[in-house]
This record gives structure tokens, C-alpha cells and sequence, in this order.
């Protein structure tokens, strides 16, 4: 690696794009192997696991809407009856 302040961003953005010490680590190995293919399809497993774990917090933002639809439509059709 040549630039020290641009090896810091590519390290910090990794970072802040949820990548553990292991996968920095190896992402800096594959940049330093110059393997392109590699750091690719490194990036893009990321990219997946994150976009599963996004798809489980949607699904449970879900369950909760329901429930308070529930817990609202309930309240209303008890005011309405009073």
C-alpha cells in the first residue's frame, strides 16, 4: 500500500461498512496480492450478510406493525361499543 492517509480511508470505510478485524485484515491482504476477483467477491459476501440481516429486522419491524394494528383496531372497536 502506497498512500498511508488513503490506506487509513479504505480501512475506515470498511469499517464503517460493518467489516470485522478478520475481514479487513483480509481485504488488505487480497489488495496487497493485487486480486481483484478476491476483494470482489470479499465485498460481495459482505454485502450479503448484511442485506439477510436487514431482511430479519424488516421482518420483525413487521410483526411489531402488526401487533400494535391489532392492539389500535381492538381499542377502537371497544370505544365503539361504549
Amino acid at each position: 500500500m502506497q498512500n498511508h492517509a488513503a490506506d487509513q480511508a479504505l480501512v475506515q470505510n470498511l469499517r464503517d461498512a460493518g467489516c470485522d478485524g478478520k475481514t479487513v485484515a483480509r481485504f488488505l491482504q487480497l489488495l496487497e496480492e493485487e486480486n481483484t476477483e478476491e476483494q470482489l467477491a470479499l465485498l460481495s459476501l459482505h454485502r450479503r450478510r448484511l442485506l439477510a440481516r436487514v431482511h430479519r429486522e424488516e421482518k420483525r419491524i413487521d410483526c411489531l406493525d402488526y401487533l400494535v394494528y391489532q392492539i389500535q383496531k381492538r381499542a377502537a372497536g371497544s370505544v365503539s361499543r361504549n
